[in-house]
């Protein structure tokens, strides 16, 4: 009952490495080397060179990233800043920059480019939470999230002590 998955971790970091050095060579992508992503991700292929994805970024299962759309008939870029995570089924619309240090949450989809330090989710994807520090593959960093946590303590302290000073006014009179 101790077996491990952890044994076929080479193997999967050889097919990602595979793939990626594939899409890099055979149709010419933006990739960068540290890339990460899962094996059913899919990347458009109707104009390649459109694709650009930025270092330490991770591009989650079934994740679409398209460059083309037929009915207008455009061919653009699509961009994909450093240290992001690009969540599972998302799909990013041709013409879409998304900054560096993103998160799109599993299932969005993107139709407008996304500023840096951003978490975005939804159909139409919108801005969720701003200023987020991130990680490399787009991991929220701890000591970010702790002082978040503080900061929303505090202001429901303060908050609680307003709500108890409007009492005793009313109270009062």
């Amino acid at each position: 009952m101790g077996r491990s998955l952890n044994k076929l971790k080479k193997l999967r970091r050889l097919l990602v490495d595979g793939k990626r050095r594939y899409l890099q060579k055979f149709w010419q992508m933006d990739i960068h080397d540290t890339v990460d992503m899962s094996l059913s991700a899919k990347f458009d292929r109707t104009f390649p060179q459109g694709i650009h994805v930025g270092a330490h970024t991770y591009v989650a299962f079934e994740a679409r990233i398209l460059t083309h759309d037929m009915t207008r008939n455009i061919k653009v870029h699509t961009r994909i800043g450093e240290n992001c995570f690009i969540g599972g089924r998302s799909l990013i619309l041709p013409g879409v920059t998304i900054g560096n240090q993103c998160i799109v949450g599993a299932g969005s989809v993107v139709t407008k480019s996304v500023p840096d330090n951003c978490i975005v989710a939804g159909n139409p994807a919108v801005v969720i939470r701003e200023n987020v520090r991130l990680l490399t593959l787009g991991r929220i960093d701890p000591q970010w999230a702790l002082e978040q946590e503080a900061q929303a303590a505090a202001q429901a302290q303060t908050g609680d002590q307003a709500g108890v000073q409007t009492q005793d006014a009313v109270a009062e009179a």
